[in-house]
């Protein structure tokens, strides 16, 4: 069957919503596409449940477990990626030449928030905020803000630690609607669990509220394939705000450095 690659990524929501699913729900999807153009029935897309998704998760035949970080997954060729030794001393921007690479989404992310004039601090924030999916992906916005928290600013932190729960939650006062593609990554039946529901009106009710809020908003919007991005405008605001400690990231002792010697080392066994 030939498929029409625009028909198809309109039907999954578009582009941003292809790209925030893994390789398995890509695959499902494309077959569920093929399945709907054969039938020439359903003008409504199918989700499935909460309980489809628990029985995919029992295939133990999976090559990695759902919550593999990037670093961690073999990619859709079925080969893990290859990774360059790191510097003696890394820095941010070696980790995003040598780890996050090539950190397309919130590098579109972070420059949406620069062209609409957000403070620096939530610029970072965009910039920061999925860069620990490389180590791990439940919970990153917690495990995201752990990650950064002692190089960053209050601001940021709190951005990056609360953007992942407001996800889960329309806001149209900014302009920020569910995402399709969680139909699919959580079943169309599904609903936040207690302590995100939890988490969301206690920061919905935060004097910074709109700090997490605006990552979220940055977030959706920045899936652009064909975007040209490049830490450059940046390297200003990473210095400014991002305190780089000398040792390099990893040996400084902070609480958070286990986490970056984790990302140099992906392949350690111990």
């Amino acid at each position: 069957m030939e498929i029409d690659r625009r028909a198809l990524f309109k039907s999954l929501g578009g582009a941003a919503a292809v790209a925030l699913m893994t390789p398995d729900q890509k695959a499902d999807a494309l077959e569920h596409y093929m399945e709907e153009q054969l039938n020439a029935s359903a003008d409504e897309p199918e989700y499935p449940t909460v309980a489809d998704l628990a029985a995919r998760n029992e295939d133990l035949t999976r090559p990695a477990r759902n919550g593999a970080g990037f670093l961690f997954r073999q990619g859709r060729d079925g080969k893990l990626r290859k990774i360059a030794p790191m510097p003696a001393k890394p820095s941010l921007e070696d980790f995003f030449e040598y780890r996050f690479a090539p950190a397309n989404h919130v590098l579109q992310s972070a420059n949406r928030a620069l062209t609409t004039g957000m403070d620096e601090e939530i610029i970072l924030a965009c910039l920061l905020h999925d860069v620990v999916l490389n180590l791990i992906r439940p919970d990153h916005g917690w495990w995201g803000a752990q990650l950064v928290e002692p190089y960053v600013p209050e601001k940021t932190t709190f951005a990056i630690r609360y953007h992942q729960c407001l996800r889960f939650f329309p806001d149209t006062e900014y302009g920020y609607e569910y995402p399709e593609s969680y139909f699919r990554s959580f079943g169309e039946d599904y609903v936040p669990e207690p302590y995100l529901q939890k988490t969301h009106e206690w920061v919905k009710n935060h004097k910074w509220y709109k700090y997490p809020r605006l990552v979220t908003v940055n977030d959706l919007y920045s899936f652009d394939r064909n975007a040209k991005v490049s830490i450059d405008p940046f390297r200003e605001i990473i210095a400014r705000h991002f305190k780089q400690p000398e040792e390099g990231l990893g040996w400084d002792d902070s609480p958070s450095a286990h986490m970056w010697r984790t990302l140099i080392w992906p392949d350690r066994r111990l």
